[in-house]
């Protein structure tokens, strides 16, 4: 994305926010009403870093699954992503990029690892090169049927806190703010590049 373009997109100039007080006080981190509260980001701060813990013990439980077949962490995501994208159509690199919010370089790098191990399979289109399909090889099938009795039984645990509602509440939460995260990462580069602030 361009700077002109990232200046559209993200909104053009940074918001100003309150200046530290005093001694210790913090200046805010948020400027929109429905996150203060009690003139605090308190909270959201406290929302930002239970995320941060979250993900952080989510990514060693995907780094242990990926361990229990012989995979890193991310190698495993992309593996069990390839597996559970086949069941809509034909999975390549963009297909994986896309859902899983990554780079195609990085998404390449990864499943050249998993094909030289023989857990995926890549078959090139004969009229055009250039399309590439991704499918899970038998033995990476027979890992990931190794892992799921393991593997159901930890997700059971970690999202237990969840009904039925919640968790489609939260799904639905998250993609939205994925893509408002997109935008966020778009201005922090506007700003980054020299951009102007407010």
């Amino acid at each position: 994305m361009t700077v002109s373009a990232r200046k559209r997109s993200a909104g053009a100039t940074a918001p100003s926010v309150r200046k530290s007080g005093k001694r210790g006080e913090m200046p805010l981190t948020i400027s929109r009403p429905e996150l203060i509260i009690n003139g605090s980001d308190r909270d959201f701060r406290e929302l930002v870093h239970n995320l941060f813990g979250f993900f952080a013990l989510h990514e060693r439980l995907r780094s242990g699954h990926g361990k229990y077949i012989g995979l890193g962490g991310v190698e495993y995501t992309v593996l069990i992503s390839i597996g559970h994208l086949a069941r809509d159509g034909d999975v390549n690199v963009k297909t994986v990029a896309d859902h899983l919010h990554l780079s195609g370089a990085f998404i390449t790098a990864t499943t050249n690892r998993l094909l030289k191990m023989g857990y995926i399979h890549k078959t090139v289109d004969t009229a055009d090169r250039r399309r590439v399909t991704l499918t899970v090889s038998s033995k990476g099938r027979a890992a990931l049927e190794s892992l799921a009795p393991v593997q159901s039984r930890l997700n059971d645990i970690e999202f237990a806190a969840l009904s039925r509602q919640e968790f489609l509440m939260l799904n639905d939460l998250l993609k939205r703010m994925i893509a408002d995260s997109h935008r966020a990462v778009a201005l922090q580069d506007y700003y980054l590049a020299g951009g102007e602030e407010a």
